[in-house]
């Protein structure tokens, strides 16, 4: 079975040729992440499962999600794949907005979805999940899997530590998210081993309106914050 680029690159048996060749695509992937979406503004990062299909409700409230970001002036970006990414792309196209997409090259083949006006294939996973939060003014969880929990709580850990400036956060499905919510409540919280003020990092909700009107609100107390800071 063919090895994909991860696999290869974390391979624990490699030569310093190897280390060499490969840190040359990883920064050839990045760069082509860079030039390709630095210059677009107001972008809005979506995550969610590639597993859902059209009609299903998950699916349904990406569109509508999408589409609500690209009517109030939002660029959507996704992992451009099928699911809840291909909704937020079609949400956004819907609504008159750019639609953007950060594909992952694979061995076996992840089409890109039809609704994607600028794409970007990677050959490394670690790349594109830089790319897909680097520029993002806000990030936007659908329900989804391992991959969707592992970009949410990198995402978390950037904002709590303070490598990404504050940025809204809205998690969408509160059937979903608050399951995830009890454990980080009952028990992240109860064990002290997150502080209470990190409950605020992210807010959940079913309405796609009120999910873009909390980012543009947090949005705004930030660049009222940051204005507000006196230089040294």
């Amino acid at each position: 079975m063919q090895l994909s680029n991860d696999q290869n690159f974390l391979n624990p048996q490699r030569t310093l040729a190897d280390e060499i060749r490969d840190s040359h695509k990883v920064q050839a992937d990045l760069w082509q992440g860079i030039t390709a979406f630095g210059e677009i503004k107001n972008m809005v990062t979506v995550y969610g499962s590639a597993r859902f299909k059209e009609g299903h409700k998950y699916y349904e409230l990406a569109r509508a999600m999408g589409k609500e970001l690209a009517k109030n002036n939002f660029a959507v970006m996704t992992g451009g794949g099928p699911g809840v990414m291909e909704a937020a792309n079609r949400g956004a196209k819907e609504g008159g907005g750019t639609s953007l997409g950060c594909n992952i090259i694979l061995p076996f083949e992840q089409a890109h979805n039809p609704y994607v006006d600028k794409l970007v294939s990677f050959e490394f996973f670690f790349t594109r999940k830089t790319i897909l939060r680097k520029n993002s003014v806000a990030y936007v969880l659908m329900p989804g899997g391992f991959g969707t929990m592992d970009e949410i709580f990198e995402v978390l850990t950037l904002i709590q530590t303070h490598k990404l400036p504050p940025r809204p956060i809205v998690c969408m499905g509160k059937n979903y998210w608050n399951k995830l919510g009890a454990f980080i409540r009952e028990t992240m919280i109860e064990e002290k081993t997150i502080s209470d003020s990190d409950l605020d990092l992210a807010f959940i909700t079913d309405d796609p309106a009120e999910g873009v009107a909390h980012i543009k609100k947090m949005l705004a107390q930030h660049i009222i914050t940051k204005e507000e800071i006196p230089e040294d």
